[in-house]
């Protein structure tokens, strides 16, 4: 269905949603944070737990592992059995997983809880994102809370630089796990004072089959991704997984059309903008993983900057995010349709990538690196905003928590695409730089760095384009008109359209 999506406000809204949306925030900075904090702290406890160089990396592989592979059930649950529920369940289990990680004194227990971590934060991201639409209906609240909402998870990972630099350099590599457990407390006495549920079907049979079809897929394919970086493309391993994964989704797909409560109901991904919204996600995370990445370590091995400054460097992204969200998408958000913000978005987070592909072993942060991170924030500040809250307009409340489900997938699955197809990308070009130039006569000192920052450059380059795509895919398939309030004059018992485009 082509056309503006209304929805109908409860009589007499929640006087606490504000307060409630703080502690959704808080969880969902929470969770996509401890994507990245361990990245800083990686080094410290690889020398401590005696980690060898190929096992390090299920340090970050394990948690996103275990939430992309499991967000589609943790969307489905939190339908089934109550979002308030699985919210707090996921906080609490978040919260011990956390602190079994910080006490690891093997390197196998801080991958197990990792895993873990990932376990409860496939429960709780859905659980979060369902709850702040059912909460906030009015389509001008919804644009503030949702460019809050998307605010803390576009720069959730910039956040996760800073704060795992700091504890890293002034605490210990632990605390970057110990952190969690009092944020987790005050998301647990925020949700049971604050929040509530509107809607839950406890009860009802969970599609075990497609559990099993679906995480098993996604699973399989978050782990080639994972094994890719280590192995190379080349491994056998790699192909079977992604052989493996994407017979396993094609058959979830077909059993969808089946089963008698799907996983996924397929009415979620038939509609073009929701699947746009989706596509343009995925896509968008693909190129910020790989520019984080990459960033990170060429402030720290090339420019010779400490973990804090590290992290530090990344504020004024954080704070071009904030102001494309909350002072421009949200402003616009009902006045516009969503790809008019998310098309010059994704153009605007292009711009600045390839304004990094100008960076050399010695750049300037403050000319060279400095107005592309800005470019950047404004781009995904002008782009989540809208994804956010128009992927999950419109969808029966039934739905919402597996369509909140796949959108956090989309974000998870392409947090791992980026990561592993942009680092080997980068480190095939740096090392074909470098060997080309060994047989000359005057080869630079700083070769290495030279080879370095080259691989990162051309890698940037194809995260520049990928976020082209994101452009497109938005411009094509994201054809909602701007949402518009409840109207009096609107049938109290018209149905809300399933479709927001």
């Amino acid at each position: 269905m082509s056309g503006a999506w209304t929805e109908e406000p409860d009589a007499e809204p929640d006087p606490r949603r504000w307060w409630g949306l703080w502690t959704i925030a808080l969880a969902q900075l929470m969770v996509v944070l401890d994507g990245t904090i361990v990245n800083i702290a990686l080094p410290s406890a690889q020398r401590d737990l005696g980690m060898s160089d190929g096992d390090r990396q299920w340090v970050i592989t394990a948690y996103a592992l275990a939430f992309g592979g499991l967000l589609l059930l943790g969307g489905r649950i939190s339908d089934l059995v109550g979002r308030r529920r699985t919210f707090v369940i996921g906080l609490i289990g978040f919260a011990a997983a956390s602190a079994f990680g910080g006490a690891a004194t093997t390197p196998a227990m801080l991958f197990g809880a990792r895993a873990l971590q990932g376990v409860f934060a496939a429960v709780l991201a859905p659980s979060a994102l369902s709850l702040l639409t059912t909460t906030f209906t009015d389509p001008r609240e919804r644009g503030r809370a949702f460019g809050i909402y998307g605010t803390l998870s576009a720069s959730g990972a910039a956040i996760g630089f800073i704060v795992g630099g700091l504890l890293t350099e002034y605490l210990t590599w632990r605390w970057c796990l110990y952190v969690n457990v009092p944020v987790a407390v005050l998301g647990v006495v925020g949700a049971l004072t604050l929040l509530h549920d509107r809607h839950a079907r406890a009860g009802t049979r969970l599609d075990v089959p497609g559990v099993l079809l679906g995480c098993g897929g996604l699973v399989a394919i978050v782990a080639g991704f994972g094994e890719a970086e280590p192995r190379g493309w080349t491994d056998p391993l790699v192909p079977a997984l992604f052989a493996a994964g994407t017979a396993l989704l094609a058959v979830f797909v077909w059993w969808q059309t089946k089963a008698a409560v799907p996983l996924l109901p397929l009415r979620v991904l038939k509609d073009r903008t929701r699947l746009g919204c989706y596509l343009t996600m995925a896509l968008a995370v693909i190129g910020m993983f790989g520019m984080f990445l990459f960033m990170t370590y060429y402030l720290q091995t090339v420019l010779g900057y400490s973990p804090v400054r590290t992290g530090l460097a990344f504020l004024p992204m954080t704070a071009s995010i904030l102001t494309g969200s909350t002072q421009i998408s949200a402003r616009l958000i009902h006045r516009v349709p969503p790809r008019a913000l998310m098309v010059p978005g994704m153009l605007l987070a292009a711009t600045g990538m390839l304004f990094l592909t100008r960076m050399t072993v010695h750049s300037e942060y403050a000319t060279d690196i400095l107005p592309a991170l800005v470019l950047m924030g404004l781009g995904m500040g002008l782009t989540f905003m809208p994804v956010f809250s128009t992927s999950t307009a419109g969808v029966a409340p039934e739905d919402s928590g597996v369509a909140s489900a796949m959108l956090n997938t989309s974000q998870q699955v392409g947090g791992s695409i980026g990561t592993a197809l942009l680092n080997t990308v980068a480190t095939s070009s740096g090392s074909a730089y470098v060997a080309a130039r060994l047989g000359e006569a005057h080869r630079p000192a700083d070769l290495t760095a030279q080879g370095t920052v080259h691989g990162y450059t051309v890698a940037i380059s194809c995260a520049a384009a990928i976020m082209l795509l994101a452009s497109l895919s938005a411009g094509l398939l994201v054809t909602a008109r701007p949402p518009r309030p409840y109207a009096a004059t609107d049938a109290p018992d018209a149905p809300v359209p399933e479709s927001v485009g």
